[in-house]
């Protein structure tokens, strides 16, 4: 199975610690902009495997799946610098039939300063025509276990996100 765990108990955010690399910087000191989505992929690739058992290869090889990115929203708040901890909070706040929008932020590391939004939305594909496909029932079973509750996403405006991400940060005393 491309998951394991049971699907009604689930976690529905998921956090990492990580260190910005002196290689990812420009000459500013700031993280380069690309290498954002390096630091958000990645953190939510082990996520995902910690947390779920989740397997990306396990999906592509038995459902003939994968998802694919179709558009990405990005705010970039205030510059993760270099050799600076952060933490990468990553969710799944939307799904429907073939779609799934991933949100990732970044603060700094105790939580009190927001760094970066980003929204991903991603389609599901068969990897034999390379077409839009439906999530099968035990696919759609585990996005509804870990879609973080409460998010009317075709709704929300994504300047107000990050509105509300920073009003829920720890404030700074």
């Amino acid at each position: 199975m491309f998951y394991k765990g049971d699907p009604t108990n689930l976690p529905t955010e998921a956090e990492s610690r990580v260190i910005i690399r002196f290689q990812d910087c420009d000459p500013l000191q700031h993280l380069n902009n690309s290498k954002y989505f390096d630091y958000f992929f990645n953190a939510r690739e082990d996520q995902a495997s910690k947390l779920y058992g989740f397997s990306f290869e396990a999906m592509f090889r038995e459902l003939r799946t994968s998802w694919v990115v179709y558009q990405h929203q990005i705010a970039y708040v205030r510059p993760a610098g270099i050799s600076e901890w952060v933490r990468i909070i990553t969710r799944v706040i939307y799904h429907d039939e073939d779609t799934m929008v991933t949100e990732y932020v970044m603060t700094n590391d105790d939580r009190t300063q927001l760094k970066t939004l980003l929204w991903v939305t991603s389609k599901h594909v068969s990897v034999t025509t390379g077409k839009r496909t439906p999530h099968p029932p035990e696919l759609i079973e585990y996005l509804k276990a870990i879609q973080l509750p409460g998010v009317d996403f075709p709704s929300m405006d994504f300047n107000e996100r990050i509105r509300e991400i920073k009003q829920s940060l720890v404030p700074v005393s």
